[in-house]
């Protein structure tokens, strides 16, 4: 195979990645030990080792699109084990609550049908906001999650079931040097909403903002929330992109390991949009869910736009949702140059492209950290969003042809889709 010649040496990052066997890819995978927020970060280590120095051409030659799928795979395979009384694989091979099945459309007497098989209901009713009602229920011991949720279909047959996924940050703390996000100029903005982990108290943010939890123990403050946090409203150290937004919090993972999980996000969907959200950032990526499905389709009839990142696993992995639903805005991110992130994923359609690489962004410690990773993306997105809802609701469609307007254009629609919002923010 020939080796590409890139400019400063840097042929030389790929010749050893052309060399890695077997068993030093394995070494790409993250360690086991430390929860979610460690098991997210293998990707974007690959992602920092490169530093997006590989063109599309080389990249194929490598193999690295394979490699960030394994590593994709392995790093879902150490949640579930590391959490094996909270988790469990669901019959599609996705990170769920363990034992637990969502059933929407159910009848009463289905329900009736369904304890008396020796399911549980968890609970029953309709998610605040939304207008959905749903029913959870408690697989019978010792029966898995894909077995069980063959046999509550059949007991439930005009009932949608499926079970209770996880949905991952997309990006994470990265090494080297960086610069600090520096938005532009900014006037008043809307209302906007956060799904994400808990943000801490940090100079550059402000006191007021309003954090609830829909996990347990949250809201509980972290690195990931802070960060993108600072890139919406951040003043100071890191200059947000709507600063004069009030920023709503939606924690959905405090400090349990069956956070993240479908019906936390659409509950806080629901919490969002009654309180006055114009803007939701969802900096999270999973798989298709029924019950997100309908709570994303039902925020966006109550006129909240919604924005998501594409996630960090690579061109090969399943694509991502919520980005991938239509009613949202799904964004990728750029590198300082301008150049597509290799390890960003992908979802059934793309708005845009932000800047996601060589960030200085606040972390919950205090002080700031470098970040990367298509989560970092999508509030520049927002956050420009927001600005331009300042005067009133912004109907989804006109907001991305606003967006589209200001964005700068250049490279193939496949990588930039509308182009690249906020281009110069990171880079003054």
């Amino acid at each position: 195979m020939t080796v590409p010649v890139l400019k400063g040496g840097k042929y030389l990052v790929l010749a050893a990645l052309l060399t890695l066997s077997g068993a030093t890819a394995a070494q790409l995978l993250p360690p086991l030990g430390g929860g979610l927020g460690q098991v997210t970060r293998g990707v974007d280590r690959l992602g920092d080792t490169v530093d997006s120095t590989l063109t599309d051409t080389a990249n194929r030659a490598s193999g690295l699109v394979d490699r960030l799928a394994r590593t994709r795979l392995g790093r879902l395979d150490a949640l579930v084990r590391q959490n094996p009384q909270a988790l469990e694989f669901d019959a599609r091979g996705d990170p769920a609550v363990k034992g637990e099945l969502i059933a929407l459309d159910a009848p009463a007497g289905a329900v009736a049908a369904a304890t008396a098989a020796g399911f549980v209901v968890v609970e029953h009713g309709e998610i605040e906001g939304l207008g959905i009602r749903s029913t959870t229920l408690r697989a019978p011991a010792g029966l898995n999650l894909a077995k069980a949720e063959k046999q509550l279909s059949r007991i439930m047959p005009g009932a949608t079931i499926q079970s209770n996924p996880i949905y991952q940050p997309s990006g994470a703390a990265a090494g080297g040097s960086a610069r600090p996000v520096a938005a532009s100029p900014s006037g008043p903005g809307a209302t906007i909403g956060l799904i994400d982990g808990g943000v801490a108290a940090h100079p550059t943010l402000p006191r007021a903002i309003v954090q609830r939890g829909f996990a347990l123990g949250a809201p509980l403050p972290g690195d990931h929330g802070t960060a993108i946090a600072s890139i919406l409203v951040g003043k100071g150290a890191v200059r947000g992109v709507s600063p004069r937004s009030r920023l709503l919090v939606a924690d959905i993972y405090g400090r349990d390991p069956r956070g993240g999980n479908a019906l936390a996000i659409a509950r806080a969907l629901g919490w969002l949009s009654v309180n006055g959200a114009a803007v939701v950032n969802i900096s999270l990526a999973g798989p298709a869910n029924p019950l997100l499905a309908r709570a994303v389709a039902a925020t966006d009839r109550r006129g909240v736009l919604m924005v998501a990142a594409v996630g960090n696993d690579g061109a090969a992995s399943p694509p991502a949702f919520p980005a991938s639903y239509p009613q949202v805005i799904a964004v990728t991110g750029v590198d300082r140059r301008g150049r597509a992130l290799i390890e960003a994923g992908k979802a059934m359609h793309l708005d845009f492209a932000a800047p996601g690489a060589d960030l200085i962004a606040a972390k919950a410690a205090g002080g700031t950290a470098r970040m990367r990773g298509t989560s970092f993306a999508a509030p520049f997105v927002a956050g420009r969003l927001a600005q331009l809802a300042a005067g009133g609701a912004l109907p989804r469609a006109r907001a991305v042809a606003l967006l589209s307007n200001e964005a700068s254009k250049g490279g193939a629609a496949r990588l930039y889709a509308r182009g690249i919002v906020c281009a110069p923010c990171a880079t003054r």
